[in-house]
């Protein structure tokens, strides 16, 4: 029973032998025929960017809060209100201002009385001492009472000042023009104001003109210059490309883990309205770009015979900006020294050289291909 089972197992296996030897035989063919992939050099145009992130923000985003603690009574604005300069935003309950207020009137009122008082019994002193009634201390004692009781009125002046300064702060009102990105109460809310002031509202002056806060490595900072032209996108619009240039990079770095950063902002417009506040935004800074120049493959330039007799002899005394290309000569790869310029990570700027454009350069071995492809072959037997 065993062996009338593996029967055609043997038959399939025997078929295939010639397959594969004919597989395997066309491979080496071909690779004899040409064993390299080669690119061919072209005219076009380069542009070199440094890629980082960044969020969108106002440029103008004010915090409203109050100097004054209480419960909101009122809200009138909300998310995304247009606000006018002045406009009452919230009302907090005046109840205890109101309450505090007419205390202080009526000591005000208190410290009035009591100044008239003192000032009509300094007369009189006067009067007497004038007379020879009384003496001078007695005159010195009248007067320091007056000037205590004068005192004493101002305080109670200044505490309904501020007093009713408090209860106009219970109003809630816009300091600028513009659209609220954000509101942190509700009503029925109690706010405290004892040790810091509470953020009610966030304003956005001008939401038609914002801005990035990119973080840049140190290695490229180097890089950026004011005015310089940047190219971002946001996820909300992948297939959109915005634009924007760089404002000013501010001096203050920031260092996590020995890591150096420093903050760029950019300015961007927004006529359209489609950027919001806190999207993040995915820039490439234009460092340089050049038109319809010549142009070769990265990958050409990163390539490297196996053959050593075929490589560049030179190589070691290389500046930054020196490379070899190979280009395929009689079936063999013959080095060819060029300047290259800027790169865009695809293509690099070929400045000098004795290329042009429709040359052939190699690129890779396909034996390399083959090797790694072979090792991940099935094996039947």
């Amino acid at each position: 029973m065993f062996i009338r089972n593996t029967k055609p197992i043997i038959i399939i296996a025997l078929l295939l032998i010639p397959i594969t030897a004919y597989w395997y035989m066309r491979d080496d063919n071909a690779a004899k025929i040409n064993p390299y992939l080669t690119r061919t050099i072209d005219r076009g145009d380069i542009i070199q960017t440094i890629s980082a992130n960044g969020t969108l923000t106002p440029v103008v985003l004010v915090n409203v809060g109050t100097q004054v603690s209480g419960t909101v009574a009122k809200l009138h604005a909300d998310f995304n209100d247009q606000v006018e300069t002045g406009q009452i935003l919230a009302e907090l309950d005046p109840a205890l201002l109101q309450a505090q207020l007419q205390q202080s009137r009526a000591n005000l009122l208190s410290a009035q009385t009591q100044y008239n008082i003192a000032d009509s019994k300094l007369r009189r002193h006067r009067t007497l001492h004038e007379t020879g009634f009384i003496s001078s201390e007695a005159l010195d004692i009248v007067r320091q009472e007056l000037d205590a009781a004068r005192a004493l009125l101002a305080v109670s002046r200044a505490q309904v000042e501020r007093d009713r300064a408090n209860l106009n702060y219970s109003i809630i009102k816009s300091p600028i023009s513009g659209v609220v990105i954000a509101r942190d109460v509700d009503i029925g809310q109690t706010v405290a104001a004892n040790f810091q002031t509470p953020i009610l509202f966030q304003i956005a002056k001008d939401l038609r003109e914002m801005q990035i806060n990119i973080s840049v490595a140190e290695a490229d900072i180097g890089l950026l210059r004011i005015d310089q032209p940047i190219n971002f996108t946001v996820d909300a619009y992948q297939n959109s490309t915005f634009n924007g240039t760089v404002k000013q990079v501010r001096l203050n770095p920031t260092i996590q883990e020995n890591v150096v950063t420093y903050n760029v902002v950019a300015m961007v417009n927004n006529d359209e309205g489609i950027l919001l506040p806190g999207m993040t935004a995915n820039i490439h800074f234009v460092v340089d770009q050049r038109q319809n120049v010549l142009r070769a493959s990265n990958a050409a330039l990163r390539y490297q015979p196996k053959d050593p007799t075929a490589s560049d002899s030179q190589q070691s005394g290389r500046q930054n900006n020196e490379s070899t290309l190979y280009r395929l000569i009689d079936g063999k790869p013959v080095a060819t020294p060029v300047i290259t310029g800027i790169t865009d990570g695809n293509f690099t700027e070929i400045v000098t050289g004795t290329v042009k454009a429709g040359d052939s350069v190699i690129i890779r071995e396909k034996s390399e291909k083959k090797d790694s492809e072979t090792k991940f072959r099935f094996r039947m037997f």
